[in-house]
């Protein structure tokens, strides 16, 4: 027995990655804990993860700030910096070489035990041409079972693998749309097996057909209008079925390139009446905590952000939610990160109020719009009636 006993711990020993188990017993690769293998590093998509907070890529590269010597994970919920002002690194190492220190409140010097291995997943799901790689399938590539790895990339990027690969269809068609494509060259680019999947998806994620899209909006009409209130300036802009974007800013010409440049084809024109009208019920609102709750919107949005805005119109004015409270409230607890997400990607300031959620430990957060004035919207709101902003 003492031999047979023996041979085994030996062969246990020599096993190249021994020391972790999971609940069937059968070992496992341990996560490395440093970032996944470099690559080369696309500008252009390591700047809009960073514009997203995409903790699918805090295991890929940090960027760096030179105005204040300091390297993030793409996630960090810091004020967003100047484009101007960043660098991209493919391992914190680098951007230490290069004389950066570690932001205190992202700690991208401390890697999560399994960030690399949900890294090189969400690579595999990138890299995909048609359909994404099945669960079964990243599980075997990161050596886990199917439902240990499900848990473990719902914690890091709180999403599961195929909401994240959704989620990336949508990108790849709403990107190949922009750049001329056809619809349907598009579709199959994206990785749809069907462009009928697309069309039945078009109205909640596009917020129009793929072929108006495509022509960036041509031949949708879109009217807005620039104001001022205590907040700086404020553009409302809607389309015939209702408001489409309201956004806060320093300058008109600014907000008005903004929507322009979401929408460069479309018939973009000075507020109608029914636009007057909203614009005047959002200034209102800001006047005298006027509900916004019969003014309907246009939006685009995925479901899983939906879930997220329809949560937040339900939060009463004078008070606030934590991220976590939202995730708990809409029946997924682990996906606070992307409940973070869904409010940065927020279209329509105020009516959906997603200045209302907050940090577990109270501090503000982020806000697109600027923390100050995501402060004195609060103040605004504590001196005021309590009301929600559902219908």
């Amino acid at each position: 027995m003492r031999s047979r006993a023996s041979r085994i711990i030996q062969e246990y020993a020599r096993l190249p990655h021994a020391g972790q188990f999971e609940r069937t017993n059968r070992v496992v690769p341990r996560a490395p804990a440093t970032y996944s293998t470099p690559m080369p590093i696309d500008p252009a998509t390591a700047w809009a993860a960073v514009l997203e907070r995409d903790t699918a890529h805090d295991a890929r590269f940090v960027y760096a700030v030179r105005t204040t010597g300091i390297y993030c994970r793409p996630s960090c919920g810091s004020r967003r910096p100047r484009r101007e002002n960043v660098s991209f690194f493919d391992a914190p190492s680098a951007a230490v070489r290069a004389g950066f220190r570690a932001c205190r409140r992202c700690r991208p010097d401390a890697v999560r035990p399994h960030a690399a291995t949900v890294a090189r997943a969400c690579a595999l799901i990138d890299a995909a041409e048609g359909a994404p790689p099945g669960l079964t399938a990243l599980a075997g590539a990161a050596g886990l079972s199917p439902a240990h790895f499900q848990r473990l990339f719902r914690r890091e990027v709180g999403l599961t693998p195929k909401q994240y690969a959704a989620r990336r269809q949508s990108g790849r068609l709403r990107a190949r749309l922009k750049q001329g494509d056809t619809v349907t060259r598009a579709t199959f680019e994206a990785g749809y097996g069907a462009a009928s999947r697309v069309y039945d998806r078009a109205a909640a994620e596009l917020g129009m057909t793929p072929a108006t899209y495509r022509r960036g909006g041509r031949g949708e009409r879109i009217s807005f209008g620039v104001t001022g209130t205590a907040l700086g300036r404020l553009l409302v802009a809607a389309t015939e079925r209702g408001v489409c974007a309201v956004a806060l800013g320093e300058s008109d010409i600014e907000l008005e390139a903004g929507l322009r440049d979401e929408f460069p084809h479309a018939d973009v024109v000075t507020a109608d009446r029914a636009t007057r009208a909203w614009i005047a019920q959002v200034v209102a609102h800001l006047e005298t905590g006027a509900s916004l709750a019969a003014v309907p919107i246009d939006v685009r949005g995925t479901a899983f952000q939906w879930q997220v805005w329809r949560a937040l119109r339900a939060i009463p004015a004078g008070t606030t939610r934590s991220y976590a409270e939202v995730a708990a409230g809409i029946g997924r607890p682990s996906a606070v990160r992307a409940v973070a997400g869904a409010c940065a990607d927020n279209p329509v300031a105020l009516i959906i109020p997603c200045h209302r959620v907050v940090r577990t430990d109270g501090a503000l957060g982020g806000y697109r719009w600027g923390i100050e004035r995501k402060r004195a919207l609060l103040a605004r709101e504590a001196g005021g009636p309590s009301r929600a902003e559902s219908g």
